[in-house]
């Protein structure tokens, strides 16, 4: 406030006083991350706002649009609800993963000859608790420290299709078959990859996969840099009792909020889009539906976890079993979040050889599958 002759000295410092305030409160909110919140919303409960506003203004084939609304509603959270005891299950093996710190055993995985490393590597990849965002900084560190490309490829083809979380989830979900096909493309695409990049690796670009400045890994790297011993009786101490509370907490929000969008998503697509669309172009025992899956898996695809409700809806509504695999397991490894960070972290021709193993593998994976269940 600019102060003139005619200025009360009080309103001056009133006005001093209020800029203290605001100053204050800012800095304060800075702290909490309340204004990090604000300027990133929530998206999981953005996208439920919006599918639940486009549920209850367009009315769906044979509902009018408010009792589409609270069908979508309604359905979800049943939904929900049946899902929870799998949801709480992978939840708990997450923690327990976390508090124990079992994933300090995949320094151990790199150690011997390349091929040996390699199956090793896509074994390990299938089992480990890290999605295709989690496991980036684990891949940068494996670089850095100089492990080869091919084994290092092979975990981090593996690692985001499938883990112990996802196979309880898979088998409640869409059935045992699913979740066993998902485990054994899974290996396959590991082992493929890993075995396409020792193939390569006569290519110098491999020999120093990595980008200019990128090789200090991240928060999940130090446990592959310094390797702890494994705590299975984590409750005997209280830091591990402590890590596992907030590791549960923080799984079930984040699982929780994505599984409501799943749901509320598929919901919402049972309502509004027609079945014979989904049949013809996504339905039918031809190679073109695997192939679009494919495609359309990575732009489309959520997360692990919300994928399986939305492929249930899919699959009711005419969508081919090997397409459903190819769109999970494409969308699982090459999501746009991490297909970005793959893209920051590596050179081109290693992002390049990283999408099209995955894509190739996913394709390759839902021909089989197809061809497995016609004559199951």
């Amino acid at each position: 406030m600019t102060r003139s002759p005619d200025t009360p000295s009080f309103l001056l410092k009133n006005n001093y006083e209020t800029r203290s305030i605001e100053v204050s409160f800012l800095s304060a909110a800075s702290e909490n991350g309340l204004l990090r919140r604000i300027k990133r919303p929530d998206w999981a409960l953005v996208i439920v706002a919006l599918a639940l506003i486009a549920g209850f203004v367009l009315p769906g084939a044979n509902t009018s649009a408010r009792d589409s609304g609270m069908i979508i509603l309604a359905n979800a959270f049943e939904s929900l609800w049946q899902t929870a005891p799998y949801l709480l299950l992978s939840v708990g093996i997450a923690a327990y993963a976390a508090a124990s710190g079992a994933d300090n055993l995949i320094a151990r995985v790199f150690q011997g000859r390349t091929l040996q490393m390699i199956i090793v590597a896509s074994l390990f990849g299938a089992l480990s608790p890290f999605c295709s965002c989690g496991v980036i900084p684990i891949i940068a560190a494996l670089l850095s420290m100089g492990v080869p490309l091919a084994p290092v490829m092979a975990f981090w083809l593996a690692s985001p299709i499938m883990d112990p979380s996802m196979f309880v989830m898979t088998s409640g979900v869409l059935g045992l078959d699913y979740a066993i096909a998902k485990t054994v493309a899974a290996i396959g695409i590991g082992l493929f990859g890993g075995l396409g990049i020792l193939w390569l690796g006569r290519v110098p670009v491999f020999a120093d996969p990595l980008r200019d400045g990128v090789g200090n890994g991240g928060c999940s790297a130090s446990s592959v840099r310094s390797p702890k011993p494994v705590v299975w009786s984590f409750w005997t101490e209280g830091e591990r009792i402590d890590k596992f509370r907030k590791s549960a907490v923080r799984n079930v929000v984040f699982l929780g909020k994505w599984m409501l969008v799943a749901f509320v998503l598929e919901n919402l697509m049972l309502i509004h889009v027609p079945a014979d669309m989904i049949a013809s172009s996504l339905g039918g025992d031809g190679i073109a539906p695997i192939a679009i899956a494919t495609l359309v898996g990575v732009p489309a695809y959520l997360n692990g976890y919300a994928a399986l409700p939305l492929v249930a809806g899919l699959l009711e509504q005419g969508m081919a079993p090997g397409a459903a695999i190819s769109f999970m397991i494409a969308g699982g490894v090459t999501c746009i979040p991490a297909t970005i960070a793959v893209f920051a972290l590596v050179k081109r021709p290693v992002f390049a050889s990283y999408l099209g193993f995955a894509l190739v593998g996913s394709f390759m994976a839902g021909l089989v599958f197809q061809a497995v269940m016609a004559f199951a």
